[in-house]
């Protein structure tokens, strides 16, 4: 029993000094950053980010491998499925933590299987209506939507989204009958709002700030605790009469679990580095962006949180998809 006792320290011992190892030579070959969604988008404009400043800090060249598909699902089963050596990582977003709630089925367990690393910032959605509706608040939007019940419209980037579930929660909370319009993506829904078939749209500010600016679109409120930095004269969901609506977009970096505790640390440490940079600061802020900075610990319960949040939600809505 005392030999086995031994032999089971002895192992452990050896194995603490070869994740120390690993950690004191880390990186010093290619990283490879896995982005779970197409090229152009939010997600991948702040992974590419990420990869740059932690090339420049290291030396290190670090790529950005695009593996859309599944709602985000494919590209982080690679990143789950990966060896935890700190060298291959994911730049994921809220999908993370809608998923699992959404898909009947999952190739991975995103609590099990990956290691939060840290956020960079979220994205509070905004209720954004045509301009030319004659509601200049959200009472005055909910009183036109209840006095025609089945004939406004709200748009998505597509079914289970995040833009699709927020509009779905400030329906059931406003006591809305709307219809949901499901794109492929935010961009076309967006168009159609301009235009007219679209009434509201839940989304973050960077795809309309054009059109706010232009005055073709109204935006009402911010689902946020606090007014968002970019509007700050628009007022928050329960400033303008309807509390307990919520939803913010995060986007964040993710490596396998079991990577050691060190490289994760060094890691999240990069993206401090990263957020504290005025360069960093100002394109976030051009891309409608607040900057979000936590240990990695803080992250991990953060997502615990955020779960949570979007069980209720997919619940709520009744949604699955195969």
């Amino acid at each position: 029993m005392m030999k086995s006792l031994a032999l089971a320290l002895l192992i452990a011992a050896t194995l603490l000094r070869a994740d120390s190892a690993l950690a004191d030579t880390y990186p010093s070959r290619i990283i490879r950053i896995i982005v779970p969604t197409a090229p152009g988008g939010s997600t991948d404009l702040l992974g590419r980010m990420v990869a740059n400043h932690i090339s420049t800090k290291t030396g290190v060249q670090v790529v950005i491998e695009n593996r859309a598909g599944a709602g985000g699902n494919i590209g982080m089963d690679a990143v789950a499925k990966a060896a935890p050596d700190g060298y291959t990582l994911g730049f994921a977003n809220t999908g993370l933590t809608i998923n699992p709630y959404l898909y009947k089925s999952m190739p991975f367990d995103a609590r099990k299987d990956l290691a939060p690393v840290g956020p960079v910032g979220d994205a509070p959605q905004l209720l954004v209506i045509n301009a030319e509706l004659p509601a200049k608040t959200l009472q005055e939007f909910i009183a036109l939507a209840k006095a025609a019940p089945g004939r406004f419209n709200y748009g998505s980037a597509g079914l289970g989204s995040t833009v699709h579930l927020a509009g779905d929660q400030f329906s059931r909370i406003a006591g809305l009958d709307m219809t949901h319009v499901p794109y492929r993506g935010s961009a076309p829904a967006v168009t159609d709002l301009v235009r007219g078939s679209l009434q509201m749209i839940s989304i973050s500010l960077g795809p309309v700030a054009g059109f706010v600016a232009s005055d073709k679109l109204r935006v009402l409120a911010a689902a946020s605790k606090k007014r968002v930095r970019f509007l700050p004269d628009v007022p928050t969901s329960a400033e303008a009469g309807l509390p307990g609506y919520e939803m913010t977009t995060w986007f964040g970096l993710f490596a396998p679990a079991a990577t050691p505790q060190d490289i994760v640390d060094r890691l999240n440490a990069y993206l401090a580095e990263m957020l504290a940079e005025p360069a960093t600061q100002k394109r976030l802020a051009d891309n409608s962006i607040e900057a979000l900075q936590m240990s990695a610990g803080e992250f991990a319960r953060f997502l615990q949180e955020d779960s949570a949040k979007w069980e209720r939600v997919v619940r709520d809505a009744g949604l699955q998809a195969q």
